[in-house]
């Protein structure tokens, strides 16, 4: 058999470049940073292959980092959004937002994590109560609350990622309250795949490597958690914000279309070292 016995509709798949692309798609981004944040690196890898954005910043101190982004990417203005999860209803806003603007969703990227410095520093046995639960309601229980105000709008299907970290499987020196709070997550990942799937909704966790951004500037000994992924990871170096874009990029494409419930590692390899 060879590729010109194929039925049409495989063939014209197999050969088809729409398959890599997001031409029409509309996507929300939360969690846009700087220019150094993986969520950008996400919207700016998605753009690229076509899809339409929304994007969401912290607060007013975030947004001069952020707005320079937003117009680059084409961002219209009402989708450029402020959203804190601490306060009550700025998620539901967003996506009310969405809601009136678009009136559909095909993906989103929730690219949001926090610990307070005090419990992120110390031992986890030391950590405290409130300090566990708000890392733990930002990091992981927002991603439930994203996908129950997604769902609605994902009429054709689509996609939902969040993103972890290995500290979530193994013991990472330093990584402290956030290694169980990313197991959560990539439990929830499983849980809501399963839940979602027969909405043709799927649900994954891209995993990069060691990263320099804002959020892990908060990890003490970094420098030294780079300096291992370095050296252990057998492509010998650290992954690029481009690299872990398009790999996000690519669960939301025709390409990715039969993958949900997986933990998806962009950290040259280093995990899978003993």
């Amino acid at each position: 058999m060879n590729l010109h016995d194929l039925p049409t509709s495989l063939e014209e798949t197999l050969f088809n470049p729409a398959a890599v692309r997001l031409d029409g798609k509309r996507i929300l981004i939360l969690g846009v940073a700087n220019a150094s944040s993986i969520a950008y690196g996400c919207a700016a890898a998605m753009r690229s292959l076509g899809a339409e954005l929304a994007l969401t910043y912290l607060n007013d101190k975030a947004k001069p980092h952020v707005q320079p982004l937003a117009e680059q990417l084409g961002v219209a203005p009402e989708l450029f959004m402020p959203m804190d999860l601490r306060q009550e209803g700025s998620l539901e806003s967003v996506f009310e937002t969405v809601r009136q603007q678009w009136g559909k969703l095909d993906a989103v990227v929730h690219s949001i994590a926090f610990a307070p410095a005090q419990d992120l520093h110390g031992p986890l046995v030391d950590s405290s109560a409130d300090g566990f639960l708000q890392a733990m309601d930002i990091s992981c229980h927002s991603f439930i609350r994203t996908a129950k105000l997604a769902a609605p709008l994902m009429t054709d299907g689509g996609q939902l990622i969040s993103m972890s970290y290995h500290g979530a499987q193994e013991v990472v020196d330093n990584y402290g309250l956030m290694g169980p709070v990313k197991a959560a997550l990539e439990c929830t990942v499983r849980y809501l795949a399963n839940e979602l799937g027969e909405q043709n909704i799927r649900v994954n966790a891209v995993s990069p490597g060691p990263m320099r951004t804002r959020a892990s500037s908060g990890i003490n000994e970094f420098d030294a958690l780079i300096e291992d992924a370095v050296t252990r990871a057998p492509l010998g170096r650290l992954v690029t914000l481009e690299e872990v874009g398009y790999a996000a990029a690519q669960l939301c494409t025709l390409a990715g279309s039969g993958q949900t419930g997986s933990v998806v590692y962009v950290d040259g390899g280093h995990n899978i070292k003993a």
